[in-house]
């Protein structure tokens, strides 16, 4: 569920837990072509048979797809209005915390953790953690930085 705010409530969203998205199945399709848009053909994630006898005892997504994953599920989870430019400005911590396996399906949650008043807008940073169905550990953290400009 999207929580959208006005962008004159901006200021005072630290803090504010964003829940849920819905899960999403990360595939072999996906993982191939985010493999052709890298040139990242690495065995371990576009090799099926070979990965069968890898550590996982199957594919794996590549870190940066399930990274890529936060910008989709970022837009699922806020929206700020009467704004005039929303801008990815960028990471400040990521961890790589569990692999995710192909036919694994993912999902994220976060906390708006600060609002800090930039030239024209807000920097929000938000703590995100993208977590595997019924894994004991997460796929991912990361603290992403989004701008908004009125």
């Amino acid at each position: 569920m999207t929580t959208t705010i006005a962008y004159s409530d901006a200021a005072g969203l630290a803090g504010t837990e964003l829940g849920y998205t819905e899960w999403l199945e990360v595939t072999q399709d996906r993982i191939n072509l985010f493999a052709d848009a890298t040139d990242d053909h690495q065995w371990i994630h576009v090799d099926p048979e070979r990965a069968k006898d890898g550590p996982f005892g199957t594919p794996i997504a590549h870190g940066f797809l399930t990274l890529s994953l936060a910008v989709k599920f970022w837009s699922e989870l806020f929206d700020l209005t009467d704004v005039t430019t929303k801008v990815n400005y960028g990471l400040d911590k990521v961890r790589f915390v569990s692999p995710v396996t192909v036919g694994s399906k993912v999902r994220m949650t976060a906390v708006i953790a600060e609002v800090t008043e930039v030239k024209g807008g807000y920097q929000f940073a938000v703590d995100q953690t993208i977590e595997i169905e019924g894994g004991s550990k997460p796929a991912l953290v990361a603290r992403g930085l989004y701008r908004f400009y009125a």
